[in-house]
């Protein structure tokens, strides 16, 4: 069986791309190729990599990346994780892909104390992690 091509989309390709493409790996890489990129590459943030470590999913070895085109014209799913993605994507010819768009909240632009920050990223870490194991579970 052919294993679908999950492309997911971010501004930077820093937070929650990186999250979705940790945990469908994780949950679903029997199922799915997973790849994530972003209209940007703003390097993998730190705080993510420790949020998701947390949760038993390894995404130190992840790389930031920008859009592929040939990656876009493959893909079965096209994921955009943000507004500014899925207003900014570029425009590709693949009719066969699914374009989504689930908005989760930038927990890199959250303000406070430390403490404040990572609990803003495991809230979104573990909202990314909800809607994963509903698209494996669906079998989309």
């Amino acid at each position: 069986m052919d294993k679908k091509l999950v492309y997911f989309l971010c501004t930077g390709n820093s937070c929650r791309s990186q999250m979705a493409e940790g945990f469908l790996k994780a949950l679903g890489g029997d199922q799915y190729e997973v790849k994530s990129a972003g209209l940007e590459a703003h390097g993998l943030n730190p705080r993510a990599v420790q949020v998701m470590k947390e949760a038993g999913v390894d995404i130190s070895h992840h790389t930031s990346d920008v859009i592929d085109p040939e990656i876009l014209s493959k893909a079965d799913y096209i994921i955009t994780l943000c507004g500014h993605a899925n207003d900014n994507c570029p425009v590709v010819r693949n009719d066969k892909a699914e374009r989504w768009h689930w908005g989760f909240d930038d927990p890199a632009k959250a303000t406070g104390t430390e403490e404040e920050i990572m609990a803003k990223f495991r809230e979104v870490r573990d909202s990314i992690k909800k809607r994963i194991e509903q698209f494996v579970k669906e079998g989309q």
